[in-house]
């Protein structure tokens, strides 16, 4: 199996740097959504005017990736779900469609493109990832690890078998004489391939995130040209640095029973995000701190840590630490759930007095 190495990937900034791991330079507010079951299967043609993707809330507009800037092209996304498939709609505003890459599985994101990564258990390991251009070229890619942890793997010659995607132009494509409106895009992922049971149940939740790639052009004499420099990155939820690949900062995506235009079901937030959001602290100051001192630490204070108690949990977190491997973990009060997290950002809740570390 062929696979893809991290080196030419556009987003590790996250990589190591002189030692340091690079750390989200905003607070942890990820976005949230509710996704509902649609009414009827979606008919997949890119134009989103089904009349359960009329009924669908529209997510917040994407923001730049770092979580500052206010993108001068509007982006939005939906999703909905029936028992074959993950639904995800998008519009991207945009006044001159462009597009040049048509060979699946070559990098979508040299051109303008849109992407979902999808972590269904949040663990931040073992996620997927997908990128649709213009011209409705795929690239889609699994990935055991983000790039920033050691033995990680994109493998880029796995496939979402019945993977449906469609794109519907709002305008002319790669002709810069006139003025577009914009470009809607369809995605159809089937359970089967990301989900080992048939669909998710009510009230799960799974870790989302989208990210739209822009890049600037000129008009060469009758077409356009890429300009050589940085694309802008503009995302669903915000990341606090320019890095996709820290799922911890995805969006929380809640699954719902009901019948879109239904009732409706409050996103409910479970206090276990703020534990294992603790423990990442940890996780980014043990790795800085092996970074500067060749090992790992038990000992709390040395990593100088400045972040708030999660209610509920007893505080401090347990560090037990080698040279090259440690384990943290929080323990919940009033409850036999307890959160760890380990060297290579893996993290995951057991029960008391079944604690199992996993290797990968």
């Amino acid at each position: 199996m062929k696979i893809l190495k991290s080196f030419f990937i556009y987003n590790i900034f996250c990589l190591v740097l002189m030692g340091q791991m690079s750390v989200p330079a905003i607070d942890f507010l990820p976005e949230k959504y509710v996704c509902y079951q649609s009414i009827k299967p979606i008919i997949m043609d890119g134009k989103l005017d089904d009349e359960s993707w009329k009924k669908a809330e529209w997510t917040s507009h994407f923001i730049d990736i770092e979580g500052i800037q206010k993108p001068f092209f509007d982006t939005k996304a939906k999703m909905l779900w029936d028992e074959q498939y993950f639904y995800f709609g998008f519009e991207l505003e945009e006044t001159h469609l462009w597009a040049s890459l048509t060979q699946r599985d070559t990098t979508i994101y040299f051109d303008n493109d849109i992407e979902i990564f999808i972590d269904p258990d949040g663990d931040t390991h073992n996620y997927y990832e997908l990128e649709v251009n213009a011209l409705g070229t795929e690239w889609d890619l699994f990935l055991t690890k983000p790039y920033r942890d050691p033995h990680m793997w994109a493998i880029n010659e796995w496939d979402i078998k019945g993977l449906i995607t469609k794109v519907h132009l709002e305008g002319t494509l790669n002709d810069p004489r006139d003025i577009d409106k914009k470009w809607t895009v369809e995605v159809a992922i089937p359970w089967k391939v990301i989900e080992s049971k048939p669909f998710p149940k009510d009230g799960d939740q799974w870790r989302v995130n989208f990210s739209r790639v822009h890049w600037d052009r000129d008009v060469v004499e009758d077409h356009y040209q890429k300009q050589d420099k940085p694309a802008y990155n503009w995302v669903w939820s915000p990341q606090g640095l320019i890095a996709m690949h820290y799922p911890e900062m995805w969006g929380f995506v809640q699954f719902s029973d009901n019948e879109i235009g239904g009732q409706k079901s409050n996103f409910t937030w479970d206090r276990i995000e703020d534990a294992k959001w603790a423990l990442r602290q940890v996780y980014y100051a043990q790795r800085n701190y092996k970074g500067k001192n060749g090992v790992f630490t038990k000992n709390l204070p040395a990593l100088n840590l400045d972040m708030d108690k999660p209610s509920g949990f007893l505080w401090p977190p347990e560090i037990e630490a080698t040279s090259s491997q440690f384990t943290a973990k929080l323990k919940e009060n009033k409850s036999n759930r307890i959160v760890l997290i380990k060297e290579d950002g893996k993290v995951w809740i057991e029960k008391k007095g079944r604690l199992k570390i996993p290797l990968f």
